[in-house]
């Protein structure tokens, strides 16, 4: 350290000499030299902060600009504004001393002000500016070299008795004296620039492990920032305070402070948030801090404004760390509670005026309140702060008293570039205290409306409401000890996310795909009239008062016939592909709840509902039972559960269909309808014993095919059907179902079956399902209900028929009267009710009555409803139902579906082979009973002999050499379950040859499933707001959950709007309303497209509530013909995305690499930070997709690591 003595004590005599020189107060031979015009040698809001200050003087301003800044607003404040550094890197230009001196010269500039950054600390620049006969409105240029460099400003603090942090001498040149350092000191050590601040170049290390990697990034930022590399290393001092001291000179050797400001809420070194004063300072502490500051600025003659920043450990011990020879971007606080104008005093005091001619003397520098500033940054908190770029979309300001705003590009329209710092605006909140001024700092933060870009807002709200910080007890560790800080609120984003959607829709279309070119009807269904109030009591009041069994008994008692309507699920389900939106089933649910409050259950949810409502309709299906359960308190809701299946088309973990079943049951389930494609009893057990232990109503459900009236269909006969109805009360079901789904119950085989049935199980409630496919349901649901079922399923008159269910009003007309009668008959027996209980007279009071007239409105609101829907009405392609169902055996929505697909794939023309395809598969696949995944098993392997010509005798001749269907190959290996009469064979055994096969049920040999570590990994993926029944969505179906997350990320909430918008998007000039909730509506208008930019973009702007919005949608038919970089999967753990916009500086890896998890694989800089990109995984380099120097948007594809 003698090298360390030797420079220390050179510049003790150095500072002697220069405080001894400095000119007295009352040196009058300084001449007072009035500045006419200033320029700003800088960008953004510190240039337009001196503009404005230059603006109140009476001085004319001159800005520069680089080509990447032409759009800036700074150059459009200055009275002037000149290009520099034509051709050079953004930065460099404003760090190129030549150009900025000619244009200063050029256009008769008198002073030049630094601003912050840049150029602001580097002598050469002031003598520079000295040279040019430019006055540099700041420090001389020897006090300028002095104090920026690092090593020499410590020496001179040591020289004026300020206590220091141990560190080295000079910059280090090698890695090696870092080494030295550290074996000497320990760890932790610190790198800092030589030659800048701001927390560039700076690296916290410890361990050796890290010197290197770090050791590299520092110097490579610090010369990317300021033009020189230089380090210089200190000990690092763990959890100090960060307070700095104001202080202001002018020439005649009078110095000043202003007071302290605490810094402490910093991360990668770079400062958060800013409060003036430093809150429960101990005074004698505050004194040595300004006493040592204003020492040390009389030992080098300091002139103008500057700031002396100190570390203050948790003993009240100070160390001096750096001056900064310029304003610093925090001074704000400073000026507002001493109300000076430090930058008006930075010109007069250029100008040759005094400090006490500005009537600045240290006896009347005063504290008033408290005052915070909170640097508003484009950055992402939740990804590690990283920078984000693009366009501001929507900028709202947070204002009103005791609120002071320092911008440049926070505006509408301003495009935020990779090149330069990430600082949108300063907040600078003033109070009486510091309690006061963070609580108006948090008024105007929850003001702020800024879309098009992520700010770290959200986590600028998390510190001011900490405890910690309002107590005012942080220290420098306060965000990375605060983790909390982190569990960001997501900013709703509702009104710009719609817009994103409807311009998307415009630009590229419907978003969900449309089967066939229809337009949606231009008018929106009729809602009748509700009565206000509450609904009158149902079943459900029944259900919740006396239990599953006790509403058993109830419908069994019950005079009259039941109904179920299907209309919220299996009737659009089978009608309009499973399209309906949750917003039309809630507009008319009300209706329902009030008139028809006598239904045995509404069918609403469950079965494709369940996926197609995230796969296409873009809404949460558990939301949707949620919305309809508060609209209807009073009637039951039933859903479709495909036994051990749920609401999936494959085998799940046992564990995940009992929390299916107790989460939907806890979401307003009551009533599950349990059934099993094949009627395999060991599927069908489960679904009934999850349902029954979630505490539902268990519908065990009997799928029908055949004709038990038939005697030459001998395979599923009436015995089989008493069998299974056997071992499913044996099982314990509350009510049985016939679930008739291609609608073959003729009313022979209904009386037969049902009247059966009745006389086996005479308290047991009887339900049967059926379609209208045939034209025969009516007459089938009154055979059923004469032979002795209690409730049958209907449809609204205008949403029945074909594959739908029968006719809601026919049934009810054609009742009425008779015994069978859906409206209250006194004390009339039901035929065959044998051993019927009478009914409890609390049950014996609810009203069955139906009236038709209301069903005439329902139906109304439906024939309007389904107009919205005529892309998918399967009356496009199919104009009624067809009686060759009893031949063909097609389920109701399968016939539907069958029918678009053939017409999809060229094939309409060949529907008639297609059924009689469908024929022919289910008897090769031995005569199954169909019903989902079942019937589409049998429809797959239709269209699969239709498309390859094959007959019957052929596809089983060749069954060793064909490639089957997936969904034919695993249904034959048992991954379904076993059908009645076993597998055919040798069909079986050709197909699968080799192949293994289920033994037994498929679900059972499946381990459980963590429910646990799966809510972890999509609270890692998708944030903090995972619920429940998210997990169980993800669980069910995690490649559709997570596509549909992704999307409602970015666009939503589409449940606002109509469906017409929904699905074709607005026209141009339209004008519409969208209420997003109550009280708040937003007045909308589409106003153009724009043509293609050379990013595949297209700009679609819209009027939203009176202020004009634009947004940038990627066209993607032409994004197909651009060529653009690859994206990263994220559901690809290999491919490893680019975490922010940003260069590529440097490579670590080559294709055939092997890479450690955790390994440096390359280095982005964005902003004039660099990040290392580590490998999340271990494995070997497959493809590199960058190259150096390659400018990266978020998420493209960097590398594939296999």
């Amino acid at each position: 350290m003698l090298r360390f003595r030797t420079i220390q004590g050179g510049l003790r005599l150095l500072g002697i000499r220069r405080s001894s020189t400095a000119p007295s107060p009352n040196v009058g031979h300084l001449e007072y030299k009035p500045i006419k015009k200033v320029m700003v040698a800088n960008r953004g809001e510190i240039a337009i902060r001196v503009f404005r200050a230059c603006t109140e003087l009476g001085i004319r301003t001159v800005a520069i600009y680089s080509e990447q800044d032409t759009g800036q607003m700074h150059r459009q404040k200055a009275d002037e504004a000149y290009l520099i550094g034509r051709g050079l890197a953004p930065v460099q230009a404003y760090l190129h001393i030549p150009d900025i001196i000619k244009v200063a010269k050029e256009n008769g500039v008198d002073a030049v002000h630094p601003g912050y950054g840049f150029l602001s600390e580097r002598a050469d620049f002031a003598q520079a500016c000295h040279d040019a006969g430019v006055r540099f409105i700041g420090p001389s240029p020897e006090v300028v070299r002095k104090m920026g460099d690092k090593v020499e400003a410590r020496a001179i603090a040591i020289a004026a008795g300020v206590p220091v942090v141990p560190g080295t001498d000079a910059p280090i040149t090698s890695l090696h004296e870092a080494h030295e350092f550290s074996n000497t000191y320990g760890f932790p050590i610190i790198f800092k620039a030589a030659y800048g601040g701001g927390g560039r170049g700076m690296r916290v290390v410890h361990s050796y492990e890290e010197l290197e990697e770090n050791y590299t990034r520092a110097y490579s930022e610090a010369l990317a920032a300021f033009g020189n590399g230089a380090l210089f290393v200190e000990k690092f001092i763990e959890k100090p305070r960060h307070i700095e001291v104001q202080i202001l000179g002018d020439q005649y050797g009078n110095i000043l402070h202003l007071y302290e400001r605490d810094c402490s809420i910093q991360r990668r070194h770079q400062k958060v948030v800013e409060i003036a004063p430093a809150a429960h300072l101990d005074p004698q502490l505050r004194s040595r801090l300004t006493s040592d500051s204003v020492k040390l600025a009389k030992q080098v003659g300091y002139e103008n404004a500057g700031t002396v920043e100190f570390l203050v450990d948790k003993y009240g011990k100070h160390y001096f760390i750096e001056v900064n020879s310029r304003l610093q971007v925090e001074h704000t606080v400073t000026e507002e509670i001493t109300d000076v104008d430090l930058v008006h005093a930075q010109i007069h005091v250029a100008e040759g005026r005094s400090l006490p001619d500005l009537g600045l003397r240290q006896e009347n520098i005063r504290i008033n309140g408290c005052a915070i500033q909170c640097r508003v940054t484009t950055e992402d908190p939740a990804r590690g702060f990283q920078p984000d770029t693009g366009r501001i979309e929507v900028f709202r300001s947070g204002e009103g008293m005791g609120i002071r705003l320092d911008n440049a590009s926070a505006f509408q329209g301003a495009v935020i570039s990779p090149h330069y710092d990430s600082l949108l605006v300063k907040v600078i909140a003033h109070g009486k205290d510091h309690p006061t001024a963070a609580t108006k700092m948090s008024r105007a933060l929850a003001e702020f409306r800024v879309r098009g870009v992520k700010t770290n807002i959200p986590f600028l709200q998390n510190v001011l409401n900490n405890q910690q910080f309002l107590a005012g007890t942080v220290d420098t560790q306060f965000i990375d000890e605060n983790p909390e800080l982190f569990q960001l609120r997501p900013a709703q984003n509702r009104a710009q996310k719609l817009l994103h959607y409807l311009g998307h829709v415009m630009v590229n279309g419907p978003a969900t795909p449309i089967p066939v070119k229809a337009s949606p009807s231009p008018t929106d269904p009729v809602v009748p009239a509700v009565p206000i109030g509450p609904p009158p009591a149902g079943f459900r009041d029944i259900l919740l008062r006396e239990g599953p069994e006790g509403f058993a008994r109830a419908v069994r008692s019950h005079q009259g016939l039941l109904l179920m309507d299907t209309t919220f699920r299996d009737a659009h389900q089978s009608l309009l592909a499973t399209r309906v939106r949750t917003h039309d089933l809630k507009k008319i649910a009300p209706y329902v709840a009030h008139n028809f409050h006598n239904l045995f259950s509404i069918e609403n949810w469950g079965g494709a509902t369940f996926d197609v409502a995230m796969r296409f309709l873009y809404e949460c299906p558990w939301r949707r039972l949620q919305e309809l359960r508060e609209l209807v308190p009073n009637i039951p809701f039933q859903m479709l559960l495909r036994g051990a299946n749920a609401v999936g088309y494959t085998n799940y973990p046992d564990n995940v269909v009992f929390k299916f079943c107790e989460v939907a049951k806890e979401n307003g389930m009551d009533v599950f309808r349990v059934f099993d494609s094949l009627n395999y009893l060991p599927n069908m057990l489960l679904g009934m014993e999850a349902a029954g232990s979630a505490g539902g109503v268990v519908e065990a459900a009997i799928s029908y095919t055949g004709d038990v009236a038939d005697p030459s269909r001998t395979k599923y006969s009436l015995q089989y059907y008493l069998g299974l109805a056997e071992e499913l009360v044996r099982a314990g079901t509350h009510i049985l179902c016939i679930k008739d789904m291609a609608g073959l119950l003729k009313p022979a085989a209904c009386t037969m079956l049902v009247g059966s049935l009745r006389d086996r199980f005479p308290d047991l409630p009887l339900h049967v399902h059926t379609h209208d496919t045939s034209g025969a349901g009516v007459a089938a649901l009154l055979a059923c209900a004469q032979a002795g079922a209690d409730v049958v399923d209907v449809a609204a008159d205008s949403m029945s028929g074909m594959t739908s269910q029968p006719s809601m009003g026919a049934l009810v007309a054609c009742a009425k009267g008779t015994p069978l009668d859906t409206g209250r008959k006194p004390a009339a027996s039901r035929p065959r009710r044998v051993g019927s209980p009478d009914a409890p007279e609390p049950l014996a009071r609810l009203s069955a009555e139906v009236p038709l007239e209301r069903v005439f409105d329902y139906s109304e609101y439906w024939e309007g409803a389904r107009g919205l829907y005529a892309a998918f009405d399967c009356t496009a392609t199919m104009k009624s139902g067809n009686s060759d169902v009893y031949e063909n055996e097609i389920p109701g929505g399968q016939y539907t579906n069958l029918h678009f697909q053939a017409h999809s794939m060229g094939l309409g023309a060949k529907f008639k082979e297609v059924k009689k395809a469908y024929v022919e598969a289910n008897q090769m696949l031995g005569d199954l009973i169909k019903v989902t995944p079942s019937s589409k098993i049998v429809g797959d392997l239709a269209q699969f002999m239709v498309q390859n010509g094959l007959s019957r005798a052929e596809a089983e001749a060749q069954a060793e050499e064909l490639s089957f269907p997936r969904s034919v190959v695993e249904f034959l290996q048992g991954y379904i379950g076993v059908p009645h009469g076993g597998f055919p064979e040798p069909f079986r055994s050709k197909v699968l040859k080799d192949l293994p096969r289920v033994e037994g049920r498929p679900g059972a040999s499946l381990p459980p499933l963590n429910l646990q570590v799966l809510e972890q990994e999509l609270v890692e993926r998708h944030g903090e707001e995972v619920t429940p029944e998210d997990v169980i969505s993800a669980a069910m179906y995690p490649d559709v959950f997570a596509q549909f997350k992704d999307f409602t990320a970015t666009f939503g909430p589409l449940d606002s709007l109509n469906t017409r918008l929904f699905l074709q998007g607005p026209k141009i000039a339209e004008e519409f309303e969208v209420e997003l909730e109550r009280g708040k509506t937003l007045h909308i208008k589409a106003l153009a497209i724009s043509d293609l930019n050379r990013a595949g973009q297209r700009q679609v702007f819209f009027e939203l509530n009176g202020q004009l919005r634009s947004i940038l949608v990627k066209d993607t038919q032409a994004m197909k013909e651009m060529h653009f970089h690859p994206k990263a999967l994220k559901d690809v753990k290999g491919q490893i995305g680019a975490p922010m916009p940003g260069k590529v500086i440097d490579i670590k890896v080559a294709a055939g690499d092997k890479v450690a998890k955790g390994q440096p694989l390359c280095v982005l800089s964005a902003m004039k930070m660099e990040t290392v990109v580590t490998s999340p995984v271990e494995g070997t380099v497959r493809k590199v997709h960058v190259t150096k120097d390659m400018t990266l948007e978020g998420d493209d594809l960097i590398l594939e690591i296999e």
